[in-house]
């Protein structure tokens, strides 16, 4: 098992910045290595939609809303992901969820799970 624990997130302006951190352990005895990490949200009323996640090479995919104003990265060493927000408008308003793919052997074999962090609030004001 893997969990994922973010922090950061808050009320900001519109123009203004945050930043998220996640960082992934396993419990008691897991063995597990992180492949793609990153972030999604979800604003009120709407689906949850992808953010931005990064694989272990560096290779990232942010969707077009938020290219030039969020930076996604990555230390592979200590399974954290930062998501940089800049330049936030209100529409990205939401619930943002840390999201890890994670490489698991136990029962003897390997397992390919995703899990999800708690949720933290991004509110932007006009």
């Amino acid at each position: 098992q893997v969990q994922l624990v973010e922090s950061g997130g808050g009320l900001v302006q519109a123009g203004g910045s945050l930043r998220l951190s996640c960082v992934a352990s396993g419990t008691s005895g897991s063995d597990f290595r992180i492949n793609v990490m990153g972030w999604y949200r979800q604003a009120p009323g709407k689906e949850r939609e992808l953010v931005a996640t990064m694989t272990t090479s560096g290779r990232s995919n942010p969707v077009d809303s938020v290219k030039g104003r969020f930076i996604i990265s990555r230390d592979n060493d200590k399974n954290t992901a930062t998501l940089q927000m800049n330049s936030l408008k209100p529409e990205d308003t939401a619930v943002y969820y840390c999201y890890a793919s994670a490489g698991e052997y136990y029962s003897g074999n390997y397992h390919l799970n995703d899990y999800w962090g708690q949720g933290t609030q991004v509110t932007v004001s006009s």
